[in-house]
């Protein structure tokens, strides 16, 4: 019996990829979901995490769908940095990275990703992880270089925790990947109670 299964990853993002492969996942194809990430009003957090990562995943669900390939083990995740109630938005703008920094330092906040699994027969599952970080006071020579380094742009928060940003966290409480972007933790459970041989790369690599 073939043991061949498709993984599609419903992002583009790098470091989610590198995290699957850090588990010894390699997604079959990428199916990046072009969504408007805009906060509900007044949507927590936690509930925003989970509203786009299954938005995400049925988007790309009705896109292979279309495509004839429906046979998929469709995987999506969104990653939400938060201060209280308050959502900070993924940087683009150095402005806007300026000012995220600016606010998660000396403080604590809370970073939430929410994952969601759709199955080869339309079962969908998800997860919601919470990590709490806390970083340094940053001074004013840390915020400036950190800032003319570009590792901010596009990152949820305006930092990278797997970069220079690491060099500020004090203290975390829960997963350190899930702060990369992706829990690998509740990630690979998702997959293997659904039936997917997440393991049968490893074994493979044993032959070798």
């Amino acid at each position: 019996m073939s043991v061949f299964q498709k993984l599609v990853l419903a992002s583009g993002s790098p470091r989610r990829i590198e995290l699957l492969q850090q588990a010894g996942i390699e997604p079959d194809r990428l199916f990046p979901a072009d969504l408007d990430e805009t906060p509900l009003r007044a949507e927590h957090p936690r509930s925003l995490a989970k509203r786009l990562s299954r938005a995400k995943a049925e988007k790309a669900q009705e896109g292979l769908a279309r495509d004839g390939e429906g046979d998929a083990f469709i995987l999506a995740a969104d990653t939400v940095v938060a201060v209280g109630r308050r959502i900070l938005p993924k940087a683009e703008l150095v402005d806007e990275a300026s000012n995220c920094l600016r606010l998660l330092s000396g403080r604590t906040h809370r970073v939430y990703t929410g994952v969601c699994l759709i199955t080869p027969s339309g079962k969908l599952r998800q997860r919601l992880v919470e990590t709490r970080v806390r970083f340094k006071r940053l001074s004013r020579e840390e915020l400036e270089s950190y800032l003319a380094s570009g590792e901010w742009r596009g990152k949820a928060g305006g930092y990278g925790i797997q970069g220079l940003a690491g060099t500020f966290v004090v203290k975390m409480v829960g997963s350190y990947t899930n702060v990369v972007g992706l829990p690998l933790y509740e990630t690979v459970g998702l997959l293997t109670a659904d039936s997917y041989k997440v393991h049968f790369n490893w074994l493979a690599g044993t032959r070798a």
